[in-house]
């Protein structure tokens, strides 16, 4: 899972406001908060280089660019993600999130309700720079019957359009979190599709975890002492290997908790699509968000108490939460068959997913759908 690590529509936005002035006042709102976000956060940005040198700068702050930067030069060298001007600038936004996005669904459908710009194309969220204002648009979405949910993002990438920064919203995140990040949403700058937020969501989310697995690798092989060293490996290997080990633990409860997640979403869409008077299917669906709860409860107790997804369900698990976790993972077994099926040769993978993406849609699905 991710906090919800999602492509935006910026540039789209921009481009398209002047010809939104007769859609409506709500939409002339969206368009006008999202161009101001984006170009206040943009103009606060300053090369990395410049902010690791300026002496006000925390040493805190000093060494997570550092390691920002480590991340950056593996990204294009070893991944061969695009090497341009993303994340080598950086910005304090002063708030936990960059964006808030709001994710809805009709009442009986795991399936998000889609927002479609020029540009990018239909997107499953509208994303939202002040969190109140999010809150509202939920609130305005539960009002009229419809499940929503708000998740805090602290990334967004813009396409390549612009030079997406480094932002205080997660430079301080652990360091695989940090790695996890920068690997998405430049995987989103290798291949994207406009209307199609499942297919860009899972193929960022296969690189991110190849990504960060080479990452580690390599740092673990280069603070793992000599061969012949007659004595144990130093601080530095035992810090790579901590984090190695870290990183696998998190990702098994990761796949638990997507996995969980995902049955309920095909138990509710199987029971949303059996013919029941509405009474019925709206009782049917508290129970089966009662039994989540309680497996969910379960799964972290076999955790030993990390409750780090706790935040996930403060409000209440619905329709809306298991969309957005299904945008992120539904193809994910799809985009590793093909990685597999390339040796895991980056370049090669990166060929085929371009060559899916210029597909007409159903046939992209019918041949992902089948590697699952």
């Amino acid at each position: 899972m991710k906090g919800g690590r999602a492509a935006t529509v910026m540039r789209a936005a921009m481009m398209a406001l002047p010809v939104m002035v007769l859609q409506g006042c709500s939409t002339i709102a969206y368009y006008a908060q999202a161009v101001h976000g984006h170009l206040e956060m943009i103009g606060q940005a300053r090369p990395v280089e410049l902010v690791e040198r300026d002496p006000a700068t925390p040493a805190r702050l000093r060494e997570r660019l550092a390691l920002a930067r480590e991340i950056r030069e593996f990204a294009s060298r070893a991944l061969g993600l695009p090497d341009n001007g993303s994340y080598r600038r950086y910005a304090d936004i002063g708030r936990p999130y960059v964006v808030w996005n709001v994710i809805s669904t009709p009442e009986f459908s795991a399936e998000p309700f889609e927002h479609c710009f020029p540009v990018a194309g239909c997107v499953g969220y509208l994303g939202y720079y002040a969190e109140a204002a999010a809150r509202s648009a939920a609130a305005r979405e539960a009002a009229l019957g419809r499940d929503a949910y708000v998740g805090g993002v602290p990334a967004y990438s813009t396409l390549g359009w612009f030079d997406d920064p480094l932002l205080s919203t997660f430079v301080f995140q652990p360091d695989v979190e940090l790695a996890r990040l920068v690997f998405h949403e430049l995987a989103h700058q290798v291949a994207y599709v406009k209307d199609d937020t499942v297919f860009n969501e899972s193929f960022a989310s296969v690189v991110e975890e190849e990504g960060v697995r080479r990452w580690l690798e390599q740092r673990e092989a280069a603070a793992a002492p000599p061969a012949n060293a007659a004595k144990p490996a130093g601080p530095a290997a035992s810090a790579a290997t901590a984090a190695f080990e870290q990183y696998r633990a998190a990702r098994v409860r990761r796949q638990a908790l997507t996995t969980l997640l995902m049955d309920y979403r095909e138990r509710l869409r199987g029971m949303y699509a059996a013919s029941a008077d509405d009474a019925a299917r709206r009782s049917a669906k508290a129970a089966q968000f009662a039994a989540l709860a309680a497996d969910y409860a379960r799964l972290k107790a076999s955790w030993g108490g990390f409750a780090g997804y706790d935040r996930l369900f403060a409000g209440g698990a619905n329709n809306a939460l298991l969309a957005s976790v299904a945008a992120y993972n539904e193809l994910v077994p799809a985009f590793s068959a093909v990685l597999e099926a390339q040796q895991r040769d980056l370049p090669a993978f990166y060929k085929v997913v371009r060559e899916l993406a210029a597909l007409p849609p159903a046939e992209r699905r019918r041949r992902l759908s089948a590697l699952r």
